[in-house]
């Protein structure tokens, strides 16, 4: 069993930037293909970025130049370098990872953390 630990999340003030983490908690082959989705108050999960097996990464038209998705196997971690964050950022964010280990590739969530943006 893997689970995805996810790090990074905290208070900042609009204009500023973090970067989640997504990491697995054992040894795998590789993160197949990964995404940040968030969740605010009163809100439906939606799908922040993606990046696919190939590399072709996906954003939201709402974080298009600011966010940037990636992925390092070598540290079975997957990345959301959140930059110019504004206020209506703020949510909890979760990974979502297809993970090659073992004889298969399996899907995990991430516990999520939570962003939160002052004005």
């Amino acid at each position: 069993q893997v689970q995805l630990v996810e790090s990074g999340g905290g208070l900042v003030q609009a204009g500023g930037s973090l970067r989640l983490s997504c990491t697995a908690s054992r040894s795998i082959r590789s993160i197949n293909s990964l995404g940040w989705y968030r969740q605010a108050p009163g809100n439906q999960r939606e799908l922040v970025a993606a990046i696919t097996r190939g590399g072709t990464t996906n954003y939201a038209d709402s974080v298009k130049g600011r966010f940037t998705i990636s992925r390092d196997n070598a540290k079975k971690t997957g990345y959301l370098q959140m930059n110019s964050l504004k206020p209506e950022d703020t949510a909890v964010y979760y990974c979502n990872a297809d993970l090659s280990y073992g004889l298969g590739s399996y899907n995990y969530w991430g516990q999520g953390t939570q962003v939160t943006v002052s004005s």
